[in-house]
């Protein structure tokens, strides 16, 4: 079997951005609801989803805005984006979809999380995060762990992750902290660009193991004196940021495998869902229907 992870917070932004304005009959904003629905009936429709559950970030803001006062925040997001984050929780969950809400964790480490407790299992053959967020690069394992970026139809392994970054997925964390993350607040390091950080850490992994003295190093990425200096002097703001990077792998989900399986949408529960919001056209959607009786 295949396990698949859906970000639902990025689900949902792509779907507001890509959908027209749209509400419903009480007034409410459901434009990013409605495609959010739209994706995810397109996703059940595939043979080889059987066990899957999607996280969201049910409040934007997580522990890492304790260590770091730059973390992002929900400031810039639409408020008639912000406003449908319980509904979009809501309708994942009429699906038959198990959800995951992250509120002193980010939807990437329930994923996170998930990914290492049943890439192992039994009788699993591969864990499919369904993310292009490249936080969860450093889940990948072999052809084991993927991401799989849907809107693209691109599937990231070990060797992509590799050809992408130019960095094995182990070092995906530090490799954020020297280059930054715009997406999480993350300002990286100054003077290390993307190449000369997959060059350093193609050699040496991990922040920890690079040298203060350029002259040691092994590796001579163009203007080497003047990147080992910048992480000489900043070398805790770098050891921050990759902790701000790296996935925890304790989110307490509660969850089996077997029940992450997926039986079919519940019809009253889903039709309901789809009257409360004025969304006739999808209430005989669904290509299976779970057995209510």
């Amino acid at each position: 079997m295949k396990v698949h992870l859906v970000d639902g917070t990025y689900e949902l932004f792509r779907a507001h951005f890509a959908m027209p304005p749209l509400s419903a009959p009480d007034g409410r904003p459901v434009g990013a609801v409605r495609g959010l629905i739209q994706t995810f009936l397109t996703l059940l429709r595939q043979e080889d989803v059987t066990h899957l559950a999607c996280a969201f970030d049910h409040v934007v803001e997580s522990f890492r805005n304790q260590l770091f006062d730059g973390y992002k925040t929900g400031e810039g997001t639409p408020e008639e984006l912000m406003s449908q984050f319980g509904l979009a929780e809501r309708a994942v969950s009429s699906l038959g979809v198990v959800v995951w809400p992250m509120v002193e964790f980010e939807a990437d480490d329930a994923l996170a999380t998930a990914a290492n407790r049943w890439q192992d299992a039994d009788g699993v053959e591969q864990v499919v995060i369904c993310t292009p967020d490249k936080d969860l690069a450093q889940m990948v394992r072999q052809t084991k762990v993927v991401c799989l970026d849907r809107r693209r139809d691109l599937i990231l392994d070990q060797d992509g992750v590799r050809e992408k970054f130019g960095v094995l997925p182990e070092s995906i964390p530090d490799y954020l902290a020297l280059v930054g993350d715009a997406a999480d607040g993350i300002p990286g390091i100054p003077r290390w660009g993307a190449k000369s950080t997959a060059q350093v850490l193609d050699r040496y992994l991990h922040l920890e193991q690079i040298p203060d003295d350029w002259s040691q190093w092994e590796v001579r990425p163009r203007g080497a004196q003047a990147i080992a200096a910048s992480l000489a002097e900043r070398r805790p703001e770098a050891m921050l940021y990759r902790e701000l990077a790296t996935l925890r792998l304790d989110v307490p989900l509660s969850e089996d495998l077997d029940q992450l399986q997926w039986h079919g949408v519940p019809k009253q529960a889903f039709q309901s869902l789809c009257d409360e919001l004025g969304f006739a056209r999808l209430r005989e959607q669904p290509r299976r229907w779970a057995d209510e009786a």
